[in-house]
């Protein structure tokens, strides 16, 4: 392959062509209405537009990126992750086509996408699995009976699902009919699907996730565990390798399994075999994710590779370039999605424009975004800014950092999550490694944010002060009723 279509935007698609790059690949970019000026379109070697902005007229459309593959002569496609990067149904379009997706077959594709028959294909070689329903079921009284006899609390689950939709924790059997026809419901409404399926609940899960690559050689690999427990609406924000609490034991009978549920389904390209783990360490087959997964980035800081550089290779034919016992964890790295949310008012998303945008810099610091100032956030799409990695040579460093890179950070305009990853930093039980993906309802409540918002509004004044002609940071902080940071101390004005 000497040129790829990236079928995505913002920051994945900039990820992806940079490394394209480097291995003197020819990148294509497509955009939508709303993303004329997005800087994946202005980095890329060509750019087709592709239609209006909702995703469902552009980046959605399966038949538009196949045109502009055949337009710009494109030989393979990376779908990133999101929109088409798990549809079957365009991995067999691309096929068709007779261009490359780098990424697995839409067999795998299909296998995994659906909770069931990953499962399925997983206790082939013995995984552990939450007890609970092997199929789907749609009688309730049937439901009911099944649900005793795992036992309560149980957790309704949309067999097609993620995100946490079509999901329902039940307490007790009087409210299961309730809880399941609400769970059918949403399932439908999500996904098309109202299949459910049924698993005891883990009370104080911890969401731990093993990536893996393989190739068109029979070779899997997996690069290790990433923890992913602190999480919103069942959705990551801050994803860290290694986990804090996984024995080299536990970590490589994880590992085990993570590379037997990629070879169930002869996977090749990245992926993620995701688990749930109690508070005994004992931990079980989730699903998997048949594509690169937004917190990436973790796993390369620790090993050293280019996942995306693997993908186009293995995409290529060709074998991956290690083998299992060359690769060891080195140090430690840690990511916050920078998302335009407001955690005060329960993660709600923010748009507006990005009146101020300065990256944090520095040893041990990654930002991949897709903004710059003055750009606007749209609210077509999600809601992400940037992933903001730290890299420390253990554990405690890389905290440090991530403590000082979003300090760093100065972003006006939209509410954003880096004060609450401030929080998180800081927290005895982030700190000490004993938390869950209970972690936000356990800990976290807008009034801790409050001196992380006063910081906000004063950079903002600070930035007005400016336009205004005008410098006198302390003026500014004395007009919002706000503390003087450090930060406006040492700065005079912002010339």
């Amino acid at each position: 392959m000497k040129k790829i279509l990236i079928a995505n935007r913002g920051e994945i698609a900039l990820r992806v062509m940079r490394s394209a790059r480097e291995m003197g690949i020819k990148t294509v970019a497509v955009y939508s209405s709303a993303d004329r000026n997005a800087l994946h379109v202005r980095y890329a070697d060509e750019a087709v537009f592709i239609g209006q902005a909702p995703s469902s007229q552009s980046y959605l459309v399966g038949d538009k990126i196949i045109e502009a593959c055949r337009k710009t002569g494109a030989e393979g496609i990376h779908p990133g992750y999101g929109f088409l990067s798990e549809n079957a149904a365009f991995a067999r379009q691309v096929r068709e086509a007779g261009l490359i997706l780098i990424g697995p077959s839409p067999e795998a594709m299909e296998v995994m996408g659906n909770k069931l028959s990953a499962k399925a294909a997983a206790s082939k070689y013995n995984i552990p699995m939450v007890p609970g329903t092997e199929e789907a079921i749609t009688d309730i009284a049937e439901a009911k009976k099944r649900a005793v006899e795992v036992g309560f609390p149980i957790l309704i689950k949309a067999a097609a699902g993620g995100g946490g939709k079509g999901m329902r924790i039940v307490e007790s059997v009087n409210d299961f009919e309730e809880q399941m026809q609400m769970a059918v419901s949403e399932a439908t409404s999500a996904f098309g699907d109202g299949s459910v399926f049924i698993e005891r609940y883990v009370s104080s899960p911890r969401h731990i996730e093993i990536q893996v690559l393989g190739d068109t050689h029979g070779n899997i690999v997996h690069l290790f565990e990433r923890d992913c427990s602190v999480q919103r609406r069942h959705q990551k924000v801050v994803e860290e390798a290694p986990s804090a609490v996984l024995t080299p034991a536990i970590r490589e009978q994880m590992g085990r399994c993570a590379v037997d549920v990629a070879r169930s389904v002869n996977y090749t390209g990245a992926g993620t075999v995701e688990f749930i783990m109690d508070n005994e360490l004992n931990f079980y087959f989730l699903e998997m994710n048949t594509r690169l997964q937004v917190e990436h980035p973790v796993s390369e800081l620790i090993t050293g590779v280019d996942l995306v550089k693997e993908q186009i290779n293995i995409a290529r034919g060709e074998p991956i370039s290690f083998k299992q016992e060359d690769l060891k964890i080195n140090g430690h790295a840690i990511e916050l999605r920078v998302y335009a949310e407001d955690p005060a008012n329960n993660f709600l998303p923010d748009i507006g424009t990005l009146q101020t945008y300065v990256t944090p810099k520095g040893p041990g610091v990654r930002v991949d975004d897709g903004f710059e100032q003055g750009m606007e956030i749209p609210i077509y799409y999600d809601p992400m800014i940037a992933k903001l990695i730290t890299y420390g040579k253990d554990r405690t460093e890389a905290i440090e950092r991530m403590i000082r890179a979003i300090d760093e950070y100065h972003i006006t305009g939209i509410t954003t999550t880096l004060g609450f990853g401030r929080f998180v930093m800081q927290h005895k039980a982030f700190t000490s490694g004993n938390f869950d993906t209970h972690f936000v309802q356990k800990y976290f409540t807008p009034e801790a944010l409050q001196g992380s918002n006063e910081d906000e509004a004063l950079i903002a004044a600070i930035v007005m002060e400016r336009l205004l002609g005008e410098k006198n940071v302390n003026s500014a902080a004395t007009t919002l009723n706000a503390k003087v940071s450090n930060w406006a101390k040492n700065r005079k004005d912002l010339s």
